[in-house]
């Protein structure tokens, strides 16, 4: 098992992978009852029935894509990165998709099925790992600093210490909300692991946040250990009807299938950059095995599909694993299993509140702007792309919208600069694609 998965190589040990696979289940086990909630349009009251998914399969279905995305990303590709239903890509499939035109949801996953056909295709074909690989490295780094930043608004924001304001669109928030007070206490307790130098930090500091938060009453101690798994019957294989119905060909339905295939693609080309660099495991600017990883990833989102569940993808929650010390596929080989075991214990994960992911998505987001330094901000042809990249993701809510400013830009300042003949081609390729990405899908 250890020649398996490098064990030596990558200086790791079973104790820090199942450290790191089980944190990284905790900062992501979220998704559990936030894309059941979301599929089901649980917030909208007077609904259609027959375009609300049932939540038990839909829980089931999100579960199931997980552990399988995520065991083929430990065994084929032999990364530290879980996989689940992507939040967006959720919330543009229940309320765009869904709400707002009006298609029933087996279309919606006939859609999410089509997209990851042809993310297949582009990876067996070798040319989506080209495509990665051809983004330069300066870019890379920004994205993997705009993803710490992003992660950290959004535990920030889940928590309660961040929130909305008429006037000034973010404000600081009631800070003597008890949930916001004990993610605050997350903060503090993580960061003084951390700053000990404990490994294993980030995964004691949830601990210790879920346990103080049940005995001050802040989280609601589990009623029930174990509970009966809901039926999948009502989601699994429901898209293949959607091809038999003359209503799903429509250019509607081409568009969403578009925009599943373009936001996944660099969505989840950012959080395999970000979290490898992280880890240490890019080597000259390139993704070892990065056609297995893009694999799994494609499969994985073609079967979540089938179970029932919106596009599957590569979640950035991983991070808190590497942080954990997470190295090898192992991890995810452990955060599969847990995955599995929700759908037995999952009265247990009511414990997993945003009070106690937040300190791993700040302490993570720290982690991750540190690539901030490894960029030549005296060469403002790179700044600018580079900082635009950084900056938009949060401020757009939105990786993919970062990575497109910055991919903008970035020939331009280069091209006239006089560095012309340093870009790869595939570049404009990608600038013509999300010059038409703002003009189109935005």
């Amino acid at each position: 098992m250890k020649k398996f998965f490098k064990f030596e190589e990558l200086g790791t040990n079973y104790r820090k992978e199942f450290l790191g696979g089980f944190t990284t289940f905790l900062a992501m086990a979220y998704i559990l009852a936030v894309n059941p909630f979301t599929l089901t349009l649980g917030d909208i009251t007077d609904l259609d029935p027959a375009l609300r998914m049932d939540y038990g399969a839909v829980f089931v279905a999100t579960a199931l894509a997980a552990a399988v995305g995520s065991l083929i990303m430990g065994l084929f590709a032999n990364y530290p990165i879980a996989l689940a239903p992507g939040l967006g890509l959720n919330a543009f499939f229940a309320y765009t998709v869904v709400l707002t035109q009006g298609q029933p949801w087996q279309h919606g996953l006939a859609a999410v099925f089509i997209s990851s056909v042809f993310f297949f295709l582009l990876t067996i074909t070798g040319l989506r790992e080209k495509l990665i690989n051809a983004i330069p490295v300066e870019l890379k780094l920004a994205v993997g600093a705009g993803i710490g930043l992003f992660i950290t608004f959004i535990g920030l924001q889940n928590s309660g210490i961040i929130v909305d304001n008429p006037a000034t669109l973010v404000h600081i928030g009631d800070l003597t909300n008890p949930g916001t007070l004990l993610a605050i206490f997350g903060i503090f307790v993580t960061v003084i692991l951390m700053v000990r130098g404990i490994h294993g930090g980030v995964f004691y500091g949830m601990i210790i946040t879920a346990v103080v938060g049940m005995i001050f009453g802040v989280i609601d101690t589990p009623s029930k250990v174990v509970d009966s798994v809901p039926s999948l019957a009502p989601t699994f294989g429901e898209l293949f009807s959607a091809f038999g119905d003359s209503s799903f060909y429509t250019q509607n339905m081409l568009v969403v299938i578009l925009t599943f295939l373009f936001v996944d693609f660099f969505d989840n080309a950012g959080t395999l950059v970000a979290v490898t660099n992280q880890a240490g495991l890019m080597k000259d600017n390139k993704l070892p095995r990065a056609g297995k990883a893009l694999l799994a990833d494609s499969i994985a989102s073609m079967v979540g599909s089938i179970f029932g569940t919106s596009t599957t993808t590569s979640f950035i929650e991983s991070s808190a694993g590497v942080a954990a010390g997470a190295r090898t596929g192992f991890a995810s080989v452990v955060t599969a299993g847990f995955f599995l075991l929700s759908l037995f214990f999952f009265p247990l994960l009511s414990v997993v509140t945003s009070a106690v992911t937040t300190p791993a998505l700040v302490v993570v987001g720290v982690l991750m702007v540190a690539s901030l330094g490894k960029i030549d901000w005296t060469k403002f042809e790179v700044a600018v792309p580079a900082f635009l990249t950084i900056i938009v993701m949060p401020l757009t809510y939105s990786i993919a919208t970062g990575i497109a400013a910055g991919f903008l830009f970035y020939p331009i300042t280069m091209i006239v600069k006089g560095r012309a003949k340093e870009i790869n081609p595939i570049m404009y390729i990608f600038f013509v694609i999300f010059a038409l990405y703002f003009i189109f899908l935005q």
